[in-house]
């Protein structure tokens, strides 16, 4: 499984503590097991390869940081998101876009640009080519907004291959 695969499932769980009374923690044991992967495997092929100890730590760090800074993040795509009220914001944008944020605020070893192409190239496959675009562009602007120059022009360098 590589990098962008154990983010895109982060995203899948961070969408769903948005329909859940559940804890980042009873989520991620309900799902990070192999038979859940195994079920999931059946309609969704991302769940194919179970993540190895490291993409699970991934995951989870994504999972419990989006669920801790849940209010943060959501300040931050309100600010940003000018001209449109949170509400109007698809559920699966909210979360490609939280997991985003985390990373770019609360994982130094992930440079910005990385994770905003990231998650555009992760919704692409829910969201239409104008929220893709919308996502780009509310990232952009928070790296802009948020970050030091020399923090927010760090270049992006390819993502490692996790299961090597």
């Amino acid at each position: 499984m590589i990098r962008s695969n154990a983010r895109e499932i982060a995203v899948h769980l961070a969408f769903a503590l948005g329909f859940s009374d559940k804890t980042a923690d009873q989520l991620l044991e309900e799902t990070l097991n192999r038979e859940t992967f195994q079920q999931l495997s059946e309609e969704e092929p991302l769940y194919q390869e179970f993540p190895n100890e490291k993409q699970r730590q991934y995951i989870q760090t994504l999972v419990k940081g989006v669920y801790e800074h849940g209010a943060e993040l959501d300040g931050y795509i309100s600010k940003y998101a000018i001209g449109w009220s949170f509400s109007r914001i698809s559920r699966m944008a909210a979360a490609v876009m939280r997991v985003a944020m985390y990373e770019i605020l609360y994982m130094p070893d992930v440079p910005p640009a990385a994770a905003i192409n990231e998650a555009v190239e992760v919704s692409k496959h829910y969201e239409t080519q104008e929220t893709a675009a919308f996502i780009n562009g509310i990232l952009g602007a928070f790296v802009r907004g948020e970050l030091p120059p020399e923090r927010a022009s760090a270049p992006a360098r390819p993502q490692p291959e996790d299961g090597q």
